[in-house]
């Protein structure tokens, strides 16, 4: 009976060590498990930032490109605007030749107008489209179908330039307002 006492509290004392080492086992892993909560709750919030700096920026990316666009439509309306303003000031103050005098249809008086009114809007086009596109490279070679009494008319009242080293090519002036 001795015998089995002893060997129930070397039992005993055995499984009490054991429980004291399972025990704080499992300690160690809840505090581990607290710490991985607490990483997974970071990392997750995280996560929630960037998507947010990603809707960010591209709701960002969308409002600037809209804006870029509306931009650019300003400025093709305001480019139009101008070539108008300019063709009716060109039709008012410098009128179109015409052929043969008043004795001629006014078809072909008609026909002549919106010829050279073309020719002078292309001339107008043709530098503002150059100035917008190249600014670096703003100059425009003379051609034959621009009328050379508008080219003079543009050089002399200041709204077109000649190259300095070759005459034969044209800029508009840059204005600004």
């Amino acid at each position: 009976l001795q015998k089995v006492k002893s060997d129930l509290e070397m039992l005993l004392s055995a499984v009490q060590s054991k429980n004291k080492r399972l025990e704080e086992d499992l300690k160690r892993e809840q505090q581990w498990y607290k710490e991985q909560e607490q990483i997974l709750h970071i990392l997750n919030k995280i996560e929630e930032e960037a998507k947010k700096q990603v809707n960010h920026r591209s709701n960002k990316r969308y409002f600037f490109t809209l804006e870029l666009k509306n931009e650019t439509l300003r400025v093709n309306f305001f480019k139009e605007h101008l070539l108008n303003d300019l063709c009716g000031f060109l039709e008012e103050h410098f009128p179109l030749p015409e052929k043969g005098g008043i004795a001629e249809k006014k078809k072909v008086r008609f026909f002549l107008t919106v010829k050279f009114g073309i020719l002078t809007l292309l001339v107008f086009q043709t530098l503002m489209d150059k100035i917008i596109s190249t600014p670096h490279e703003p100059y425009v070679a003379i051609r034959e179908s621009f009328w050379p009494p508008y080219i003079e008319m543009l050089l002399r009242s200041g709204i077109a330039l000649r190259h300095p080293e070759d005459p034969n090519r044209i800029r508009l002036e840059a204005f600004h307002m």
